[in-house]
């Protein structure tokens, strides 16, 4: 008898092996921690042998044996990198976050040589140099331009010394990154706030209802909890009648990060900005804020403080104004105090009610989360002809998470979408979308795996999830993040979907919010979670009326993170040595009003220091807001939300053509016209303000 065979090392890797799942995706329920360094090792090993075969190529460098090739290589590792940053994120344990430390650094090793190579560079260069003779077609010249520009930002085209150093630059650089997400999850994890009978007074059944959920998701049954997720904590410190609570839970929500302990991320921010300056100095820019905003629609730091700063002085005065208003309430209800910046959103609600007649508790029994899901389904399907069905059979991280099958309107598969709704302890906080497989076309047509990620409250006890208006504005604004990726159509996976300008990446999804908050769509699918009754037109009325108040406490918390971000990298780092003091400094300098904190305190601040996608970038949501708010009046004039013409421009110029064209001419393909600045204060109810500023 023959031995029997022994089982390879890659055999035994679901993340080696082809996958035999319903449109080839990973096999999540095979998929354990100690598959990831060896494949990591196996892609990192594919992939340096893909970028050396093109380097040591002996032929004349063209654009197939060059670009083409650069686009096919390190497929692995893409793979790899997709699966392991989605349980980072979403599903993380210690085993995967002790990983996660070794990977980060093992994968700025393994970039830093591709990136700054100099054989490489130089065949890209050669035909960057030559490209209008090459016969190229415009996507292709567009993926020309931005391969030669990343090599280039990336340092490619430094001396050998430079290289060295900006190598140990990025690998520290990464750690640091790790490390701030990492402190931030341990903060988080580590605090709750028990609520006893006496704690509830004020906060809604939902809200109660979702405090015991994350008890027992925490393994605390029986008990009510307020945990560290903006959603917990913003409807507590809306609701709850105990100034005391209010006091303690933001306290500990603006203090993540912040305190003294093992996870504090001040030292880490201090190294951040001295090594990020280091590194826009040996690219030859003065600071890392006009390095990074060269490559974007903004191209300098003055023109973001230009738009900055004309939305800040009206929504601070629209906000000293609310100030005023919730002192004069307070008063008048007895209350002996100095409205605080944790009595803000409670008195807010009071004015609210008082205004408009409308506070968020009225509506949110018409907004569950099924129904706002089916909600942006719908919209997606008459704007864009796709459809959307329910997949049991695709393996999950988590048994909470969903997914749907994408079709076109000619019935075919187009992606597959997985939606990762509720809290829990293994999550980061916050709410995004990322993908675990891109649209391309390069070899044959590859669908894509589009994930949505966020933190609502789990109902209780079978009660169905209810979203505040916020929430089911941020469904609405990752759904629209999702399908930038869903309805990709391009060639090449480097121009694949969201793969934009940081600045114009929160278009198609700023866009999309405005469809959640419209009558047509309202009226349809805000409907109450236990008789089913639609949304009765006075509440319907109220809520529209009430949608811009508070707009001036809601961007003068985003503008003042925006302004800090920039100022941290336009800045020399070591005016930043003490965080705490460069932030109260940045805020006196503007005005900041007292009872009101940054959107994202330094220390906590995920998007500009655990990585460097929006570092000097968190502005961009402001950008897009402009195009947002002036791309959707297309709609209005047209008379019809859902009009057809103007549907299909969105989609071919917007939606489908990702990063193959570029982005100011994409956005005036659409519209006719660049957008008008004016819309985004409109949009806010700031223009009143604005002209009397």
């Amino acid at each position: 008898m023959s031995e029997p065979r022994q089982i390879t090392a890659s055999e035994a890797n679901p993340l080696l092996k082809a996958w035999v799942t319903p449109f080839a995706t990973p096999p999540f329920d095979e998929i354990k921690p100690e598959h990831f360094l060896p494949a990591f090792e196996q892609a990192f090993a594919d992939h340096s042998a893909e970028i050396a075969a093109i380097t040591n190529d002996p032929a004349a460098p063209d654009f197939a044996n060059t670009v083409t090739a650069l686009e096919r290589s390190g497929k692995l590792l893409s793979k790899v990198a997709a699966v392991f940053y989605d349980l980072v994120s979403a599903h993380s344990n210690p085993a995967i976050l002790e990983i996660d430390k070794e990977v980060s650094l093992r994968m700025a090793r393994h970039w830093n040589p591709i990136m700054m190579n100099a054989v490489l560079f130089g065949r890209i260069a050669q035909l960057h140099e030559n490209r209008a003779n090459l016969g190229l077609s415009s996507e292709q010249l567009r993926l020309l331009e931005r391969t030669y520009t990343r090599f280039h930002r990336a340092g490619a085209g430094l001396s050998e010394e430079a290289k060295t150093r900006m190598a140990e630059i990025n690998e520290k650089l990464a750690q640091l990154g790790t490390g701030f997400s990492h402190h931030l999850l341990g903060d988080e994890q580590d605090w709750v706030m028990e609520l006893g009978e006496a704690d509830r007074q004020g906060l809604p059944e939902s809200f109660v209802a979702a405090a015991k959920a994350a008890a027992e998701e925490r393994g605390m049954a029986g008990k009510a909890i307020v945990t560290l997720s903006r959603s917990s904590v913003e409807q507590f410190l809306k609701s709850s009648a105990r100034r005391d609570l209010r006091e303690k839970v933001y306290k500990a929500f603006i203090a993540r990060g912040d305190n003294g302990n093992a996870n504090d991320n001040n030292q880490t921010i201090v190294e951040v900005l001295k090594l990020r300056e280091e590194s826009a100095n040996l690219l030859g820019y003065p600071t890392y804020a006009a390095y990074r905003l060269e490559d974007s629609m903004a191209k300098t730091p003055d023109a973001v403080r230009s738009l900055l700063e004309r939305v800040w002085k009206p929504a601070r005065a629209r906000a000293l104004a609310d100030r005023d208003e919730m002192q004069t309430l307070i008063t008048a209800e007895g209350g002996n105090f100095k409205l605080a910046p944790w009595d803000w959103r409670f008195y807010a609600e009071k004015l609210r009610l008082q205004r408009a007649n409308f506070d968020d508790a009225a509506i949110k029994p018409y907004l569950s989360l099924d129904n706002m899901i089916a909600a942006a389904f719908d919209c997606a399907t008459r704007l864009f002809g796709v459809t959307f069905e329910e997949r049991k059979d695709v393996p999950v991280w988590h048994p909470d998470v969903r997914v749907w099958e994408m079709k076109g309107g000619d019935g075919k598969h187009k992606a597959l979408f997985y939606g990762d709704y509720f809290a829990r302890p293994s999550k980061r906080s916050g709410a995004w979308m990322t993908s675990l497989r891109d649209q391309q076309k390069l070899d044959g047509d590859v669908a894509p795996l589009v994930l949505n990620i966020c933190n609502f409250a789990k109902g209780a006890d079978g009660e169905p999830c209810l979203l505040s208006p916020d929430d089911a504005r941020t469904l609405f604004h990752e759904f629209g993040h999702g399908l930038h990726g869903m309805l990709s159509n391009v060639t090449y996976p480097s121009l694949s979907g969201t793969s934009v300008f940081t600045d114009f990446v929160e278009l198609p999804s700023q866009l999309y919010e405005h469809w959640q908050e419209r009558p047509e769509v309202l009226q349809k699918f805000a409907r109450h979670y236990q008789t089913g009754e639609p949304l009765p037109d006075d509440l319907l009325q109220r809520f529209l009326a009430a949608r811009k108040f508070n707009q001036g406490f809601a961007t003068v918390e985003f503008v003042s993170s925006a302004l800090v971000d920039l100022e941290f990298h336009t800045q020399p780092a070591a005016a930043a040595q003490d965080v705490r003091a460069f932030e109260k400094q940045e805020l006196e300098k503007i005005g900041m009003p007292e009872e009101i904190a940054l959107r994202h305190r330094p220390t906590q601040f995920g998007h500009i220091f655990t990585g460097d996608h929006y570092a000097a970038g968190y502005y961009s949501y402001m950008w897009s807001e402009v195009m947002d708010a002036d791309a959707f009046g297309a709609f209005e004039e047209a008379g019809d939300i859902f009009d057809p013409a103007v549907a299909k421009r969105l989609h071919d110029d917007i939606y489908a053509s990702g990063g193959s064209v570029d982005p100011e001419a994409a956005y005036e393909a659409f519209r006719g016209r660049p957008p008008e600045p004016d819309a985004l204060l409109r949009r806010r109810g700031l223009l009143d303000a604005a002209k009397a500023a």
